[in-house]
């Protein structure tokens, strides 16, 4: 496995790297089949629009087109703090705080939701970024810059844990190594950046910041 050393950081993406959102998703919409077209229609409105428009508004605006029933919209934020961590996250964060390691997060939602969300994973974070705070939505290059500014790191020795394809290109291209988790599976495309590593867990975290 390749290592990168010394990491000074590691930066994550919230939503899907480190909590069930899709979980979240699939019961607020009715099925998992509804939630998963649900919410592929609101990414494309996210990477589409690229500055920031009120998250629970994209929200809304994707069941529309996704055929979702209108009330899922509002059960998606009610039941919000039901957000689960991945059974390996604390220990896997904990040990990394330990070790003296940074810890950030940069989530596609509203500051109000986007510290909450965080507040779930039980993690000892020293930034949370949300697209609303820098005005833009993940993979533009402001959302990732900002939680580099804030840490106060340099990009090379700041490790980026992507939770889904467009954050490969979108950390790579401030600079970053990425590691993917990629829970769900899903499929790589070539061409676009190379992550350092994917993996379905976050425990190689361990052996790759060592």
């Amino acid at each position: 496995m390749k290592q990168i050393a010394p990491v000074e950081a590691v930066v994550f993406d919230l939503l899907t790297a480190l909590l069930d959102s899709w979980s979240l998703w699939n019961g607020a919409a009715g099925s998992a089949a509804d939630g998963l077209r649900w919410r592929r229609a609101y990414l494309e409105l996210t990477y589409g629009c690229g500055a920031y428009r009120p998250y629970e508004d994209l929200v809304r605006e994707a069941a529309a087109q996704a055929g979702v029933a209108a009330s899922a919209a509002a059960a998606l934020t009610t039941r919000w703090n039901t957000l689960q961590p991945w059974p390996e996250a604390q220990r896997v964060l904990g040990n990394l705080a330990d070790a003296g390691v940074r810890l950030g997060v940069v989530t596609n939602c509203s500051t109000h939701l986007g510290r909450q969300a965080a507040d779930r994973v039980g993690a000892p974070f020293s930034v949370v970024v949300t697209s609303e705070d820098t005005g833009y939505y993940k993979p533009r290059p402001e959302p990732y810059r900002a939680a580099l500014d804030r840490l106060g790191t340099d990009p090379a020795r700041t490790l980026f844990v992507a939770g889904s394809p467009a954050d490969i290109p979108g950390a790579a291209g401030v600079g970053m190594p990425v590691f993917w988790h990629n829970r769900a599976g899903m499929p790589f495309v070539a061409d676009t950046a190379r992550p350092l590593l994917i993996a379905d867990t976050l425990d190689p975290l361990g052996e790759l910041v060592r």
